[in-house]
């Protein structure tokens, strides 16, 4: 680990308008700087830089955070892979410390048996007689040796101890091999063995490329499919290092692709990726063995904001299909889907058309909300009123996930036509439109409130209560405001957790400590919410007016340092817009009514 006192050290010597400027262009604007926000599409300038306080902000869509931060964001960087980069460019000797034991890794040792282990395999691969039937099969599949020594890629010959008497003789632990897997034992025998055997061997690295894992895939003809049930592909087991869940194949060597094309094809397996690497695609990356995890998701989405789906066509893969577009509409990644021939999968595809002959399919890859409508047509749950209502059911997990507004609201305006079914009542399913709340004639008037310390809780803390009580509720809070409308980053934890939990009942786990403190006072906090409805609605449009104050505040100041009548009347009319957004008056129309609410008299007037 790196010691605060030299991250500090290397914040402190970090030029941040230099950094982020070196891919925002900034202009200055009194003391900062500003420009337009990389990580949304930004009309107007509302990215704000303040090197005196090493922090940018954006108005628009609330991202925020100092340079590490950034690089994190921007480039794909972990938090210490990020420290020694801007370490080395300012001439700050990045020093490591152990935790405690002088180690600089506590898992220092996990990780070098799963480097040994994949020096080995590689050994066993170019080995000119035990890896020959392993790079017939890799040549047969059009794997050849320029793909095979990017991937890392292997061979684990037939035998029970090869690997196990290798790494004896480096003297390394069998405890530590059977803990990272490389070892594994039986029901009948204590005395372990070689996990992987007469495999190719696919190296599975952490984003910052460590080999944490290992993927084999069996020769053909050694065992696949048979009546012993020897599966095609053996991953290593969860361990210290591996998480499958929270680690995409191939992520660490396609990331740059990826980010440069602005699409990530996400495939079923090892074999697809390194197939489509091959033939010159490099934007793909593959699941663990496992469904695409929300952890997958928002890894994938630091790097990019499309993604294009590329499983199995039969009734499996097509669930698995949808799946995995809502956890990636859930964090703000737009997923379509590719189908391709029967029969066919990526790899299979681009050996006998290349690369050329994938195009057309990812070409025309259509929306997931789309393609799910499509089959819903094509099974007839759209001709009739009794298919309507499981069609609609069928719909509503994807319209619950999708996190960008506009995006939901072209959702929801689609699924409306396509079914009939009104757009309120779609809204009121999903628990945030009009219909699902008490229409005012049905409801008893409410007495004043009795005095109570709720009235004194901050609008943050009363949002929270109700939700912790009311997950039903959570929808209607999101589409109204998002984290940044918390100051409080405990409190912002907190609602965050929930979003991402939206329309379940989950436990909120995997919180930052004092987040889970918090929560626990919250959960066990006694006071009868009266009037929760009103109170919650109150409490959301405080926020929302925080927000929108913030906002119309960076607006006037750019009114006032104007230098031109064009960028006059497009401020003026985006205080206007703001005006409408909330329920007071801004002093934009105050400034507008004066001349009679003409805001282009205005703008004139003041260029004289």
């Amino acid at each position: 680990m790196i010691p605060d006192d030299v991250v500090d050290e290397v914040r402190a010597r970090v030029d941040l308008v230099e950094i982020i400027g070196e891919s925002v262009p900034l202009k200055r604007s009194g003391k900062d700087w500003k420009g337009r926000c990389p990580f949304h599409e930004d009309k107007t300038p509302s990215f704000y830089v303040v090197p005196e306080k090493g922090f940018y902000k954006c108005f628009g869509c609330g991202e925020s955070g100092d340079v590490f931060t950034f690089l994190m964001k921007r480039s794909g960087m972990e938090f210490l892979d990020a420290v020694r980069t801007l370490g080395a460019r300012y001439g700050v000797e990045i020093r490591e410390v152990g935790r405690g034991d002088g180690e600089v890794d506590p898992l220092r040792a996990h990780h070098e048996a799963n480097a040994f282990a994949r020096s080995w395999f590689q050994e066993q691969l170019r080995h000119p007689e035990k890896g020959e039937p392993a790079r017939q099969y890799l040549d047969r599949r059009g794997i050849g040796p320029e793909t095979m020594e990017k991937f890392g890629l292997g061979f684990a010959p037939d035998g029970w101890r090869n690997f196990r008497e290798a790494a004896a003789k480096h003297e390394i632990p069998e405890a530590l091999l059977l803990e990272v897997g490389l070892l594994t034992t039986s029901e009948r025998s204590s005395e372990p063995y070689d996990r992987f055997r007469s495999r190719i061997i696919f190296p599975i690295e952490s984003v910052s490329g460590q080999v944490v894992a290992f993927g084999g895939r069996v020769l053909a003809g050694k065992g696949a499919g048979d009546a012993k049930g020897t599966p095609k592909y053996l991953n290593s087991p969860e361990s210290p290092v591996y998480h499958k869940g929270e680690l995409l194949y191939a992520l660490s060597r396609n990331r740059n692709a990826i980010r440069k094309e602005g699409l990530a094809l996400v495939v079923e397996g090892y074999m697809d990726v390194v197939s489509l690497s091959a033939a010159g695609v490099e934007n793909a990356v593959a699941a663990l063995g496992t469904a695409l995890t929300e952890e997958h998701a928002r890894l994938l989405a630091r790097y990019v904001r499309r993604a294009l789906l590329l499983f199995d066509s039969d009734e499996a893969g097509v669930r698995a299909t949808f799946r995995a577009g809502d956890v990636l509409l859930a964090q703000g990644v737009h997923p379509s889907v590719v189908t391709l021939p029967e029969g066919e999968d990526p790899d299979s595809l681009v050996r006998a058309k290349g690369a050329a002959g994938l195009r057309p399919y990812l070409d025309g890859a259509i929306d997931v909300l789309d393609r799910k409508l499509q089959l819903l047509d094509e099974k007839g749950y759209l001709g009739a009123s009794d298919g309507l209502r499981l069609a609609v059911d069928k719909l509503l997990p994807t319209l619950r996930a999708v996190r960008d507004p506009a995006l939901r609201d072209i959702y929801v305006a689609r699924v409306a036509e396509r079914t009939g079914v009104r757009r309120e009542t779609l809204e009121a399913e999903l628990g945030g439109g009009p219909a699902s709340r008490p229409r005012q004639r049905e409801r008893r008037p409410e007495a004043p409130p009795k005095p109570s310390r709720v009235s004194g809780l901050g609008a943050e803390k009363k949002v929270l209560l109700v939700l912790l009580r009311m997950r039903a509720w959570v929808d209607r809070a999101v589409e109204r405001i998002g984290p940044d409308a918390f100051r409080d980053p405990v409190y912002r934890a907190i609602f965050e957790a929930l979003a991402e939990r939206a329309g379940t009942e989950d436990p909120l786990s995997g919180l930052p400590p004092e987040a889970e403190r918090r929560l626990e006072e919250l959960m066990g906090d006694p006071e009868d919410l009266e009037h929760t409805e009103r109170l919650f609605e109150d409490s959301l449009t405080e926020l929302e007016e925080r927000g929108l104050q913030a906002r119309r505040d960076v607006l006037e100041e750019e009114l006032r340092s104007a230098d031109s009548l064009e960028t006059e009347r497009r401020l003026l009319g985006e205080l206007a817009r703001l005006r409408g957004e909330r329920r007071g008056e801004w002093k934009a129309a105050r400034w507008a009514k004066g001349r009679g609410g003409d805001t282009t008299a205005l703008t004139e007037e003041r260029h004289g």
